[in-house]
């Protein structure tokens, strides 16, 4: 027989899984058909708790649910159900509350609970069929109601939004779309700030905003945010996350999430999106053993800096040291040595055995005007070529007596034409971050060990060169499109950084798998951030003792763990609570304390310090 132990272990892991993954509508449907063939009363449930959120919203803007204001906008399904049964409690609790129908119909059930309740309610599709409701009234007087709800709606103290659910795809139309253009946003992100500034003590003009399971108009399923829509203040999502709660920039639409935990089975089930938590991060870093040497705790390669921005070789440099490794090798211009090793005279100058490399930090690309960088960018191509899978390489000027020193010790040669590896297989070359000024050298294709770390403007860059027809917009409106279309393309794990980090790599099964990471403050977007994360990259890489190469699906993991880490570190510097992502709350489970230290402005080389503070949270 289980032991109550094993049974809250198992219970507590569940319960951690499902708040760090999203799956995709079909995988929810899935799992909701068992609890509905049971009739089992989800809707029910689902509105309960959306009731208690509003009121707890309420409560907590000093306003009394008896002389509150509340608006709901009720689409034709489920979803229009969940809002008009949590409104019809609302109305039991004294709220005036309204319901606004948005298409021609509304859940029967749910509707004569809400009238029952003395709920009022206005139709505005001329052609809807809803009983006890007019209809088939004039152009003129559809337009005078849109007018009305509008105002209704503005002037609330809270509104519900359940317009839309899982089940839509796409752009908003018809009445939908006019009243999320009116009330909300059409494809920008919310204005509010990361950073809440506190001193700031002032009553809302507009409403507060709770969506019901998810925010009408934004993508469900991929996070993005096609057209008008409308941001929530919070959303309590149903059963299990869906992955608009975890992808920018639709997740930054979503407000504060709290999840209604209707016991779905989720041991079968592949999440579409999972987001890294200290468990995952902690299973990156290795422990020191009793028989280590420097060698054996790994060595990290960096060819990073130029003459014109030696600090990001000093920056890499140190927050590779720091993160847990045993020995740091750098190669670059003179004044880059010079002052890599004034910060860090441990360091090693010149080739040698690594377990990973750092290419690119502060190296600039092909158009700059700058001495020397032909020879730093040319090193970064003879290694790069080493690790081509494909048929040609995207790069010019390789010097032909370049040599790059593997994990092995040995050296190989390569030339100009060098199509892919010869006497070197890829899983035998040692993992490799590839950041920046290099990006643009990168082989065709290159094996899962090799990891991009571009911001979105670099991401755009390199799908340009590899022939897609992309700016920076474009890769900020669809992130995660674009990642995983820079993995297809490239075959390398791909880290698009942002205050949500995405990564996206293989699944080990001939699949992709997506993790997110959110776990850094505001503060973070500070220069030479990028180059920090590359040196966190590279020692976390270096620590895998070759099991990157023989399970491809490790990869995407340690480059998510070394954005976590990198994250965290910023926390600590920061002294701040505020992050990009964070778990949402459970509903009916004890509150968890909201953020309360704002913090103060950071940059990179406060971030390097905290790297080893950071590593400690993580340990058991």
């Amino acid at each position: 027989m289980e032991s109550n132990v094993e049974r809250i272990a198992e219970d507590s892991g569940r319960l951690a899984t499902l708040l760090h993954a999203a799956y995709d509508v079909r995988t929810i449907r899935a799992m909701e058909r068992p609890l509905l063939e049971r009739d089992v009363p989800l809707m029910r449930m689902a509105a309960g708790a959306a009731a208690r959120m509003a009121s707890r919203m309420l409560a907590d803007a000093g306003l009394d649910i008896g002389e509150s204001q509340v608006v709901l906008l009720a689409g034709a399904g489920d979803n229009g159900g969940d809002g008009l049964y949590a409104a019809a409690e609302l109305a039991h609790e004294g709220a005036a509350v309204t319901a606004v129908a948005v298409g021609r119909s509304l859940h029967q059930a749910a509707f004569a609970a809400f009238v029952q309740a003395g709920g009022k309610m206005l139709v505005l599709d001329p052609q809807s069929d809803i009983p006890g409701c007019a209809s088939g009234f004039s152009a003129g007087e559809a337009g005078e109601r849109l007018h009305t709800a509008i105002t209704l709606a503005s002037q609330a103290d809270l509104l519900l939004d359940a317009m839309t659910g899982i089940g839509v795809h796409g752009v908003l139309r018809g009445i939908p779309s006019t009243l999320a253009k009116s009330l909300g946003l059409e494809g920008e992100l919310p204005s509010s700030p990361a950073i809440h500034d506190q001193r700031q003590d002032y009553d809302r003009d507009t409403p507060l905003v709770l969506a019901i399971d998810t925010p009408s108009g934004i993508g469900v399923g991929d996070g993005t945010l096609p057209g008008p829509y409308i941001p929530a203040d919070a959303t309590v999502m149903f059963g299990a996350m869906k992955p608009c709660a975890m992808l920018p920039p639709a997740a930054y639409a979503c407000g504060a999430v709290t999840l209604v935990d209707f016991s779905f089975d989720i041991d079968e089930q592949r999440p579409a999106i999972e987001a890294v938590d200290d468990e995952l991060a902690r299973q990156a870093i290795r422990l020191p053993c009793l028989d280590d040497a420097k060698y054996s705790r790994g060595v990290v390669g960096l060819i990073t800096g130029s003459t014109r921005f030696p600090g990001a070789a000093v920056l890499g440099a140190a927050a590779a040291a720091r993160t847990n490794t045993g020995m740091i090798r750098y190669m670059g211009p003179q004044r880059a040595q010079d002052m890599v090793l004034n910060a860090l005279p441990e360091a090693v100058i010149g080739k040698g055995r690594v377990q990973s490399w750092v290419v690119g930090s502060g190296v600039p690309t092909a158009n700059a005007d700058e001495t020397g960088i032909d020879v730093q960018r040319s090193t970064i191509a003879a290694l790069l070529a080493h690790y081509s899978t494909g048929d040609e390489l995207n790069g010019d000027g390789i010097e032909p007596d370049t040599e790059i020193t593997t994990a092995a010790g040995d050296s190989a040669d390569t030339d100009a034409t060098h199509n892919g590896p010869s006497t070197i297989e890829a899983y035998d070359m040692p993992a490799l971050c590839v950041d920046a000024g290099a990006l643009d050298l990168l082989p065709a294709h290159v094996p899962p060990q090799v990891v991009l770390t571009p911001h979105a403007g670099e991401l755009a860059d390199l799908l340009a060169d590899l022939g897609e027809d992309i700016d920076s917009s474009q890769v900020q409106a669809e992130p995660w499109r674009w990642a995983q279309r820079a993995h297809t393309i490239t075959g390398a794990t791909v880290l698009l950084k942002g205050a949500v980090t995405i990564v996206v790599g293989d699944d080990g099964d001939g699949g992709t798998r997506t993790l997110i990471s959110g776990s850094a403050p505001a503060w973070l977007a500070t220069a030479g951030a990028g180059d920090v994360l590359a040196g966190i990259m590279g020692a976390l890489l270096a620590q895998q003792d070759g099991l990157l190469q023989q399970d491809t699906a490790l990869n995407a993991e340690v480059a998510a763990a070394a954005a976590y880490l990198h994250g965290l570190a910023a926390g600590i510097a920061a002294d701040s609570d505020q992050q990009g992502w964070r778990p949402p709350q459970v509903f009916g489970a004890p509150q968890a304390t909201t953020e309360r230290n704002v913090g103060h402005p950071i940059v990179a080389s406060d971030v390097v310090h905290a790297i080893g503070e950071a590593v400690e949270e993580l340990l058991p």
